[in-house]
């Protein structure tokens, strides 16, 4: 507020500079939105969400697009300079973790580890506070998780 104005001068402002923004859009409340994240190697991502995870898999214009049991769409693409996620890109609740990871470590998959507050089991599964889960990489290094559903 500039020196000498009055606090009736300040609302007066206020509400003639905001009274015609929306507070609000509906534009994309109905859009079938979709996430995506970056592969180094579109047919290592192929072979392992289509193949070693079972997923719907389809190529299309040079990406990958998984189709989820939700009906949700993923959308993995190519990038060159690549770098994993640092966080988990996309979750699998599962009826029982225990299961699913001996399943997926059969086929390959290496579970990850971690101490301190996310301290996971020799099977890589965090049994502590919040669900149960077990993280995992794709090829990429991206990191993947099964959780337990209640």
């Amino acid at each position: 507020m500039r020196e000498g104005a009055s606090k009736d001068d300040k609302e007066r402002t206020m509400t003639r500079e905001t009274s015609n923004v929306p507070t609000k859009t509906d534009a994309l409340r109905e859009s079938p939105a979709f996430c995506g994240f970056s592969v180094n190697d579109l047919r290592q991502a192929k072979d392992f969400y289509g193949g070693t995870l079972g997923l719907d898999v389809r190529e299309e214009n040079g990406m990958l697009h998984l189709r989820l049991s939700t009906g949700a769409n993923v959308l993995l693409y190519p990038k060159p300079n690549h770098q994993p996620a640092t966080f988990t890109v996309l979750n699998f609740p599962v009826q029982n973790v225990d299961r699913v990871v001996d399943e997926l470590t059969a086929l390959g998959v290496r579970f990850q580890h971690y101490g301190g507050e996310i301290q996971t089991d020799a099977k890589g599964i965090h049994r502590g506070k919040g669900p149960v889960i077990a993280w995992f990489q794709d090829p990429a290094g991206n990191i993947l998780s099964v959780l337990e559903k209640k």
